[in-house]
């Protein structure tokens, strides 16, 4: 193993005794050499074993094996390490859609010795600012398509940037510089617990959070989630609407199809009636997306011909049984519920089609173990609700921010903030998340279950719960609802909502207000952003 030259990571990873337990890693399915450059196992391997030939990215416009995505990376590594004034260590951002110019920079980053910081297209410059001044990004790569937010950037410490094509249909100065360089490239000796990634949560105002995972913590992913419950063969297509800069969207469209020897079918602007295309005419067999996303494609399925596909994968925010219901009703396929988090970069609980129990967000995968705790630090009885508490073979890593880090790890436990039940069969179920717990009259509402109830009733379409503060009660319910019909929001609406509300679970979970919306403020990667709505009920 090589030490960086660049010693970012060293100066403000979290101490080992601030870190997690990391348990499972005696277990041979995870076992991992103490030198290990993540990209040899995903990619490498493939053209070692005489398996170049076979289609590894595909989008629109392009159709890469993996011995071209291969080159391609090995090409941009020579161009970092010989041209750009790259030092092993540095911070290098990937600005751009999805698409397989994208995954040839993310390796080949990894390949110079780099570490990746992967973001999202619509980030705007001064979002771009604070992630660069936070990681101290030196170099970036960005999709030419999305220069005029990067030309504006002007952090210190950001010393190049190389624009490129992510359609492969132009040539800009990257591919230039990539067109003169060898194909060959001897990968940096990271060593297993060398980091390979930075992820920034809770957003990219003030001071966001910057995760941290090893080029271990990247292997380990591969060999958990996908065994448990995805099964990839060699012959797989695989396709989703979670950005790459999202972990979900890393994983789930890059990392575990590539790990085994599959295809990923890359979309760039995945509305559902462009995943819906792409999962008949490319036939599709494992899609990955957002329960907002299933529940738009459960409505429109039987319009398609959606034989191919056998994996229907659900993460990112919790999936109500209804949008489960209705897709299996129309395609006769189980959504894989999951949850994951960034600090754990993928997912830690979930359930196959073979094990699942209705409503039951599953049980911890292969490679974690999870217990829900009370305020006390202690395990709460069974059915009791508590924080979730989870460890295994990856865990939260903060760099720089030693206060998050210590809320986030106690006691060699991940604390990941979302409020879990566990049941007798040893199934955790969703409650909330920690901070969309509604307190009122002293009782404890989740806006999820509010949400859940609405979500059936024949006019809305979506709906989200937040608290109100009120003088009286502490909180309040409110309930922000995009109807099918716009033009029938009234008063007398509201109230029909409310009555049947409470004819349909306890009265005192009610909506006492109603605001009736255009749409839901979400994220990219399609979560709705609560947030947004507490300040709009305030």
């Amino acid at each position: 193993m090589k030490h960086y030259q660049d010693d970012f990571s060293t100066r403000y990873l979290p101490a080992a005794e601030s870190q997690p337990v990391y348990s499972f890693l005696d277990d041979p399915a995870f076992a991992c050499p103490a030198d290990v450059n993540c990209v040899a196992e995903i990619l490498d391997r493939h053209i070692a074993e005489g398996n170049g030939h076979r289609i590894a990215l595909r989008s629109e416009h392009q159709s890469w094996t993996y011995e071209d995505l291969y080159h391609k990376s090995n090409q941009i590594a020579r161009v970092l390490t010989e041209d750009a004034g790259f030092v092993s260590g540095n911070r290098v951002l990937i600005r751009s859609a999805n698409n397989p110019m994208f995954v040839a920079c993310w390796f080949g980053i990894l390949k110079a010795g780099g570490i990746v910081v992967a973001t999202m297209p619509l980030l705007r410059y001064k979002e771009l600012n604070t992630i660069a001044e936070c990681a101290e990004i030196s170099h970036a790569f960005c999709d030419y398509r999305l220069k005029v937010e990067m030309e504006c950037t002007d952090d210190t410490f950001l010393k190049t940037v190389l624009y490129y094509d992510g359609t492969g249909q132009t040539e800009q100065e990257l591919e230039g510089r990539m067109a003169s360089k060898p194909t060959d490239f001897d990968n940096f000796e990271t060593g297993a617990e060398s980091l390979a990634l930075i992820g920034f949560t809770s957003g990219t105002t003030g001071k966001p959070k910057m995760t941290s995972h090893f080029h271990r913590d990247v292997v380990l992913i591969c060999r958990s989630f996908p065994p448990y419950a995805l099964q990839i063969r060699p012959e797989d297509v695989v396709t989703g609407s979670p950005p790459i800069g999202f972990t979900f969207g890393l994983g789930g469209l890059v990392l575990f199809p590539l790990y085994y020897g599959a295809s990923g079918f890359l979309i760039e602007k995945p509305s559902p009636d462009v995943l819906l295309d792409v999962i008949q005419n490319e036939k599709i067999t494992i899609c990955f997306t957002a329960p907002t996303a299933w529940r738009i494609l459960g409505s429109k399925a039987r319009e398609y011909n959606l034989s191919s596909l056998r994996k229907c994968i659900s993460a990112g925010e919790a999936l109500p049984v209804k949008v489960w219901d209705d897709w299996f009703q129309a395609t006769g396929l189980k959504i894989i519920d999951g949850i994951g988090a960034t600090e754990m970069l993928h997912i830690f609980i979930s359930a196959n089609e073979d094990d699942q129990k209705k409503g039951a967000l599953g049980k911890p995968i292969t490679g974690y173990e999870a217990m829900v705790l009370g305020g006390d630090g202690n395990p709460v009885p069974t059915g009791e609700i508590g924080r979730l508490a989870v460890r295994g073979i990856t865990g939260c890593k903060y760099l720089n921010r030693p206060e998050k880090q210590e809320e986030y790890v106690q006691n060699g436990w991940n604390l990941t903030g979302d409020l879990f039940r566990k049941d007798e069969d040893g199934y955790f179920w969703f409650v909330s998340r920690g901070d969309n717990m509604i307190i009122s009259s002293g009782y404890n509402i989740a806006a999820l279950e509010v949400e859940s109830v609405l979500i059936h009733h024949p006019e809305i379409a979506e709906c989200a719960v937040v608290g109100k503060p009120d003088e009286e009660r502490g909180h309040l319910v409110c309930a922000c609802i995009v109807l099918k019909h716009p033009e029938k929001a009234s008063k007398e609406l509201a109230r029909q909502i409310q009555d049947w509300f409470k004819q349909e679970a306890a009265p005192y979970k009610y909506p006492r207000e109603i605001q009736f919306v255009d749409s839901l403020p979400k994220t990219e990667t399609g979560k709705t952003q609560h947030f947004k709505l507490k300040e709009l009920a305030l």
